[in-house]
């Protein structure tokens, strides 16, 4: 819609601009043309190119607003498995699917009843030992000392 709109005003563009060239002309045929009407084309070259790159903009920044999409499928989280092999959780009408996804194919891999929360191991919510950075140097350092 919006090209159709841009292609309809640079069309009337040029044919104001050829018919301001063939009036200016001596004698109605083709003549050189001024400077005026080079800035004029230029002018208006820069201001479709403008109109086109805020259109582009709008839309993208409309697209990325939250709640403007479907709510009917929400992703939860995932997690990279290889290189481009990933496990995806969504939520699909109050159930969880646990997605296997690859170059080229998507598949199911579980699937759960909703829970309000994410099921957390313990090993995630409290590392054993010092995991800092500090901690780290410290064991690096010490290895280093005895052997």
């Amino acid at each position: 819609m919006i090209s159709s709109r841009i292609r309809a005003r640079a069309l009337a563009f040029a044919l104001l601009l050829g018919a301001q060239a063939a009036a200016a002309a001596p004698g109605g045929g083709a003549g050189a043309v001024s400077a005026g009407s080079i800035a004029q084309v230029v002018l208006g070259l820069a201001i479709v190119l403008a109109l086109v790159g805020a259109a582009a903009w709008l839309l993208k920044r409309i697209a990325s607003i939250p709640g403007t999409g479907s709510a009917l499928i929400r992703i939860i989280g995932a997690a990279a498995v290889g290189q481009r092999e990933r496990v995806v959780l969504i939520e699909v009408a109050g159930t969880w699917l646990v997605l296997g996804v690859a170059p080229g194919q998507v598949r199911a891999l579980h699937t759960m009843a909703k829970t309000d929360t994410a099921p957390v191991p313990d090993a995630l919510i409290a590392p054993p030992g010092d995991m800092s950075f500090a901690g780290w140097l410290r064991r690096i350092s010490e290895r280093r000392t005895r052997a």
